[in-house]
């Protein structure tokens, strides 16, 4: 009876172990913003096994330089990145674009997910961009706050020598702004919030503004990409079901991001989630194509960067565009991209 039982036993074990052989092996890494759990929401919701993966998360970084650090260093397959993707490639890192973890396609302008946010007593007035001649605010430099503070010092008709840049990681500019080392700091949800709550008399200065466009990127070393299309387009829609669902359940989507993103309170990430959810779009479009140049245009005007690369080169949308027609449904709720800007064959963008 017993070994007619271990047999039993066996027999239905084999399939969920054939099953498990089958599942193809990725590692992703993702960085501390609430913009990046999409990623998380696919594991913890059996979205990458049902799509065939296998993935590991590694620890969420503090910016994407570091998640690029990463990537270079073997410890991802693939790592969701902005700003920090110009400089590396800059510096002969070659990276691919696939697709969106946060941005737009249907439109040029997206920045909800970032805020400029003082402290009272700095001179730093709310809406005034201008109070901002004389102060010291932080940034993360060569990521996407970096080149939202440089977009409102333009904005606000002054020169980036008349403000003082602070290089900060995010996790770290609550508690320069409570110990008044800086007047202020530009950074991505959720320590906008978090800074609101923690520092008394903090005020937000502006949030959004669709003064840049935001690049949120799923990147990765081109000869990782030739060698695994497939893989890719797994991930691409594993990531765009959890997306679709983070949309229709920011509530609990929140609670999954106080689980990966260290000391996250659920007030705070409820709140930060209402910003995401308006530019959790995966899909590409030539607005991506147009952010990217654009994110280049405005650092090398403005002597952040010596050189610019061309977009085309490092940007491979064939694998999202692929999964948006394979998989319609994955999109549904989503404004559909206009004709103008959709990815056709034979597609290259031109400035």
């Amino acid at each position: 009876m017993r070994k007619t039982l271990l047999a039993l036993a066996m027999c239905l074990a084999a399939p969920f172990a054939a099953h498990a052989q089958e599942l193809v092996k990725l590692k992703a890494g993702m960085v501390t913003g609430i913009d990046q759990i999409g990623l998380p929401i696919a594991l913890e919701r059996g979205f990458f096994e049902k799509h065939g993966l296998d993935v590991t998360i590694a620890r969420p970084y503090p910016t994407g330089v570091d998640a690029l650090n990463a990537l270079q260093a073997g410890e991802s397959d693939m790592v969701q990145v902005g700003v920090p993707m110009i400089g590396a490639v800059l510096r002969g890192m070659d990276l691919v674009a696939l697709g969106n973890f946060s941005g737009s396609a249907t439109k040029l302008g997206a920045d909800a997910t970032l805020a400029l946010i003082a402290r009272e007593g700095a001179g730093i007035n709310k809406g005034d961009l201008k109070s901002l001649k004389g102060k010291k605010i932080a940034a993360s430099f060569g990521t996407i706050n970096h080149l939202y503070i440089l977009a409102l010092i333009e904005k606000a008709g002054l020169k980036v020598d008349e403000v003082t840049l602070v290089n900060t990681p995010p996790p770290d500019m609550t508690v320069a702004l409570l110990a008044k080392g800086i007047d202020g700091f530009v950074s991505w949800d959720p320590w906008p919030i978090v800074a609101l709550k923690d520092v008394p008399g903090a005020i937000e200065v502006i949030r959004g503004g669709d003064v840049i466009s935001y690049l949120g990127f799923n990147v990765a070393l081109r000869p990782w990409v030739d060698k695994n299309g497939p893989t890719v387009e797994k991930f691409l829609a594993a990531v765009s079901e959890a997306d679709k669902w983070m949309r229709a359940n920011p509530k609990q989507a929140a609670q999954v991001a106080t689980r990966w993103i260290p000391g996250l309170k659920p007030d705070v990430a409820e709140a930060a989630m209402q910003f995401n959810i308006q530019q959790a779009d995966r899909r590409l479009s030539a607005q991506n194509f147009r952010a990217l140049w654009a994110a280049q245009d405005v650092l090398s005007r403005l002597g952040t960067i010596k050189s610019t690369f061309d977009v085309n080169k490092h940007i491979d949308a064939k694998h999202i565009v692929k999964v948006m027609k394979e998989k319609p449904e994955l999109f549904s709720d989503l404004p559909p991209i206009p004709d103008a800007v959709a990815i056709k064959d034979g597609f290259v963008f031109k400035p």
